[in-house]
């Protein structure tokens, strides 16, 4: 009976410990209402428009234009980009391609989601989306693993036939993450985050003053890389639960003490 409350108070202290850790974990970061969705795209890395994750944003072109967004992505997410293309009502087969690059420029693959679509003469809105990998708080200089800071998006057109170049197109992105926490974390941190330095916008109305783009994308303090996630608060749980059945088995194991079978002074 002992044995069983020591085990019941072990496990409510535990209990009561990991709740705030795991209220803790924010969930991805979300456009407010207030905020104006964007109506235009760019047409370039150094021009792709800002988007914040849970926003929708709509952008109108031509078949063969290509078409670029960025959206911040911090550790321990699971970024989903989702595209859907708009084509007038009579058109060809054509294949559209959605493609989402690191702040490094370097093409990510997709865990999995239809990234290249082909419609048919006269079908529909094409859907695309792309899931990535868990974005990692640290990576070897060698390895090709998302890490924390500024994702492009690149929608355009693959094939098409010549009648359908430079048709009107309507376009539609959306990004949502979710918050995958210690399940995939990993010792280590990034020093910085990987946003565009080079890319340059001025910072006020007359004043000359220019600040790289993205330089505001993140949480409000900051990016959260680093060495602390609810990894640790579960490592803990289970080296005090360990301790504990050590504990319980030595005590149901060593019985009563001396046989009453064995003389006093055996």
């Amino acid at each position: 009976m002992r044995i069983t409350r020591v085990l019941g108070t072990a496990l409510l202290a535990l209990g009561l410990a990991a709740g705030p850790a795991a209220a803790d974990s924010t969930p991805s970061p979300s456009a407010s209402s207030g905020d104006a969705a964007p109506t235009q795209a760019g047409t370039s890395f150094r021009t792709a428009t800002e988007i914040e994750q849970g926003q929708r944003a709509t952008a109108s072109g031509s078949t063969g234009d290509y078409l670029y967004w960025s959206f911040p992505a911090d550790t321990g997410q699971r970024p989903t980009v989702k595209a859907t293309v708009k084509l007038r009502d009579s058109h060809g087969p054509q294949t559209w391609q959605l493609d989402v690059y690191d702040g490094l420029r370097r093409r990510q693959s997709c865990q999995y989601g239809a990234a290249t679509r082909t419609a048919a003469t006269g079908s529909g809105p094409v859907e695309l989306a792309c899931v990535l990998r868990t974005v990692r708080g640290w990576s070897e200089p060698w390895a090709n693993d998302p890490l924390p800071g500024t994702y492009y998006v690149r929608l355009t057109v693959v094939d098409l036939g010549a009648s359908d170049l430079g048709q009107p197109v309507g376009a539609e992105v959306r990004v949502d993450s979710k918050d995958v926490g210690g399940a995939a974390a990993v010792d280590g941190s990034l020093g910085k985050p990987l946003v565009p330095g080079i890319a340059v916008k001025s910072a006020g109305a007359g004043d000359g003053s220019k600040a790289a783009v993205l330089s505001s994308f993140g949480s409000d303090d900051g990016w959260s890389s680093g060495w602390w996630s609810d990894r640790w608060v579960w490592t803990a749980i289970g080296g005090v639960l360990a301790a504990l059945a050590g504990i319980g088995g030595h005590a149901l194991t060593r019985g009563s003490g001396r046989p009453s079978r064995v003389p006093p002074g055996a």
